[in-house]
């Protein structure tokens, strides 16, 4: 199953109250209050591919690699959410990650490689996976098999910090 396949299997973003909901995070950072949501969730500033103005959406993070200065994220929505699409349009952007902001480039992942950090995601966090997987549409058995399947589907993209010299 590709990613365009399985668009349809996936869910329509939040609207109303629900939308509000996912939206608190927000307001949690704009308040200071952003390092209580851990390391799990980011704050990503991006570009709206139309409006040309500053969007922010908190997304959480599948996989943070300190020593390289990446982090991997989802778009649970697929690859129709908007601030995954505006990633697409203009892929530079700033984070803010606990109390630092970091400036960061997008590189989008292929469906194999979304598979393998889905199942390794799935390992380390079994529950939190199972509940993502269902909040997704995506019924899982809890085999590496489902979460393979459910990581081909889902668009990831690891952003990252622009601001470190490469190591050699």
């Amino acid at each position: 199953m590709t990613q365009d396949e399985s668009t349809s299997n996936l869910p329509q973003p939040p609207t109303g109250w629900r939308r509000l909901a996912f939206r608190l995070p927000i307001r949690l950072y704009r308040a200071g209050l952003g390092p209580l949501l851990g390391k799990r969730f980011l704050l990503l500033h991006h570009t709206g591919r139309k409006s040309g103005r500053e969007r922010q959406a908190v997304i959480e993070v599948v996989s943070y690699d300190q020593h390289a200065g990446t982090w991997t994220v989802a778009s649970g929505f697929g690859p129709k959410s908007d601030w995954y699409q505006n990633l697409r349009h203009r892929p530079q952007a700033a984070i803010q990650f606990g109390r630092r902001r970091f400036t960061v480039t997008t590189h989008f992942l292929s469906p194999e490689e979304g598979a393998d950090i889905m199942a390794d995601y799935a390992r380390r966090h079994p529950r939190a996976a199972r509940r993502l997987c269902s909040l997704m549409g995506f019924p899982v058995d809890g085999s590496e098999a489902d979460f393979r399947k459910v990581g081909e589907a889902t668009p990831f993209a690891r952003l990252e910090d622009t601001t470190r010299t490469p190591s050699p």
